[in-house]
């Protein structure tokens, strides 16, 4: 499925807050740019269309929806585009990027070692 930017901000809307309404995605975009309620009711129509929101009850006047799909899905589909359009399809050229000029906490790290460490032990059974 593939998802513009202004889809993606409508999505991550619901990911983070569960059911919403097209009121209240309006509001919540329109803090940060100017736009209008229809154009922001038709990005939650594609949506609808796209099957990744789905409609949840009626509150009011309002269809209150909710994520059909999982954020990881999503992104476990937008993430192999991504490195292969900016990093030449070089995975550890991203890893590379993220991690220079201590973009990354110690946290971070730590977290980096487990997961390399676990994943380096399940490739060896």
């Amino acid at each position: 499925m593939k998802l513009s930017e202004f889809e993606l901000d409508v999505m991550q809307r619901f990911w983070d807050e569960g059911a919403c309404s097209a009121p209240a995605i309006h509001k919540w975009i329109a803090e940060d740019k100017k736009v209008a309620y229809t154009t922001v009711k038709t990005i939650i129509d594609r949506l609808e269309e796209k099957g990744a929101i789905r409609r949840e009850r009626i509150e009011g006047r309002s269809i209150v929806y909710s994520a059909a799909i999982e954020k990881e899905a999503i992104s476990k589909k937008l993430l192999p585009d991504f490195v292969r359009r900016f990093f030449h399809g070089n995975a550890s050229h991203l890893i590379a990027h993220l991690i220079k000029d201590d973009e990354l906490s110690d946290e971070d790290i730590v977290f980096l070692e487990k997961f390399l460490a676990k994943r380096k032990d399940n490739k060896e059974e």
